[in-house]
């Protein structure tokens, strides 16, 4: 992400920009578009992120599952 340009501490010369600004004079660069590598990445980790939960859920054993709702119950409940 890119950060949005600071404006100058000095008065006058915040001032200018600001008017720079405002009348247009100042172009915004535009945001970067997304490569292929990593719009295809994102969509394989949500891909991973959608199917995680439920299959580690499924792998837990009673014992643990046990374990984890009294901690839940602990750390979310007043």
């Amino acid at each position: 992400m890119i950060r949005p340009k600071k404006l100058p501490r000095d008065a006058n010369q915040r001032a200018h920009e600001i008017a720079k600004l405002l009348t247009g004079e100042v172009i915004e660069p535009p945001e970067p578009e997304r490569s292929a590598v990593s719009a295809y990445l994102a969509q394989i980790g949500r891909k991973g992120g959608l199917k995680g939960g439920k299959a580690r859920a499924k792998k837990l054993s009673a014992k643990r599952k046990k374990i984890a709702r009294v901690a839940a119950r602990a750390r979310w409940s007043p």
